[in-house]
């Protein structure tokens, strides 16, 4: 979700923010069994080769962090498929909340050399959701026979795409409401961190990026190879059980948000190590985690100036030296050899410093089920 969406809802936080939507939604569902996980695996099999391409969006105003680097780093480690970065603007690519990397190809370019489409399309939550490029783009390389993924609000993106009408799917909790207005024949399917329907593919919030990844290893390159991964990075699990009755408009919490944005004279200017062969999964977690408490905001820091090469390849841009005095705190990406638990620790050291409900602050807006 776009944090400041959540900082104007926080300041405008009345009564009726704290219940939940009124929106056409699925009873709660029992949690997925083996036969359900397999149907929606299935659902997920590589549409056209047997090596995909995959390409996920960027955009020049901005995609989600997290959205966009998890399913990068889990699917290049993965070695199943072929991937790309693509925006309309290739080159450098600024990320919200934090980090900035480079697509390594133009949407044009993608077409001009797979004239039938990627296999997958990602979609990461968007700044500007209804972008005239990238929706016409999903609209290219749905109607080619992409299976079109949507994460977190992504959804909304897809949604501008004409791909959710008369299909059952989720999206990050903030955004229900705001989809179910806008796609009224959309049916909102609660306790599942991702769903697919027929070609399509959405998630709850930016947190789900990790599981959703390791179910398309599973899709692509069968289950031992995704259970293989996710011990390799340290998930417990990829399934799609969710609670979606833990993540709710809790005026507490808000109330935090408001309090915190307000206090302007706390803020600070946290750093985040990045140099060559830092994990990006870790990366994420932390640079996106740090950036969403409202009294910091990350900056991709290091050893010298210029890009970096990190662990999977993607290109990460630091924006200033480690050494710099004006940092009021330096962070490392940990742990790098289990990256996964990268959020966990990152709310840790979070709560540490700015209490527990700011850390609880962040792990609502990641859709994240952190013990307090």
């Amino acid at each position: 979700m776009r944090r400041r969406d959540f900082t104007a809802g926080a300041l405008a936080m009345g009564a009726s923010a704290c219940q939940r939507p009124q929106v056409a939604e699925d009873a709660a569902p029992a949690p997925p069994d083996l036969s359900e996980h397999a149907s929606t695996i299935e659902a997920l099999r590589p549409p056209k080769r047997a090596r995909p391409l995959v390409v996920i969006l960027a955009d020049p105003d901005g995609a989600e962090t997290t959205d966009l680097i998890i399913p990068y780093a889990v699917l290049q480690r993965s070695g199943l498929c072929d991937l790309r970065i693509a925006s309309s603007l290739r080159g450098r690519t600024q990320l919200r909340p934090a980090l900035a990397i480079d697509a390594g190809a133009d949407l044009d370019e993608i077409l001009s050399e797979a004239p039938d489409g990627p296999d997958y399309l990602i979609v990461p939550a968007l700044r500007l959701r209804d972008a005239a490029a990238p929706v016409a783009f999903i609209r290219q390389c749905s109607e080619r026979g992409a299976v079109v993924a949507g994460i977190c609000a992504g959804a909304l993106t897809l949604e501008a795409a004409g791909l959710l009408s008369e299909r059952r799917a989720t999206t990050h909790w903030w955004d229900v409401e705001a989809l179910a207005e806008r796609n009224p024949a959309m049916t909102w399917v609660r306790d599942r961190r991702y769903v697919v329907d027929r070609g399509v593919a959405t998630t709850t919030g930016v947190s789900a990026s990790l599981p959703f990844s390791l179910a398309l290893v599973e899709a692509i390159g069968g289950r031992k190879r995704a259970a293989a991964l996710a011990a390799e990075l340290g998930a417990e699990s990829w399934d799609a059980r969710h609670d979606s009755s833990a993540f709710r408009r809790r005026g507490a919490v808000l109330g935090v948000a408001a309090a915190n944005t307000l206090a302007f004279w706390e803020r600070e200017t946290i750093g985040v190590e990045v140099n060559d062969g830092v994990d990006e999964i870790a990366l994420a977690f932390t640079a996106d985690a740090w950036s969403r408490t409202y009294r910091s905001k990350s900056l991709a820091v290091g050893t010298g100036a210029g890009p970096v090469r990190a662990r999977s390849g993607l290109i990460v841009h630091r924006e200033r030296e480690a050494s710099d005095g004006e940092l009021d705190l330096v962070v490392a990406p940990a742990p790098e050899d289990k990256p996964a638990l990268a959020l966990a620790a990152a709310l840790g050291a979070i709560a540490q410093r700015h209490g527990v409900q700011t850390a609880a602050l962040v792990a609502l807006q990641l859709e994240y089920p952190w013990l307090e």
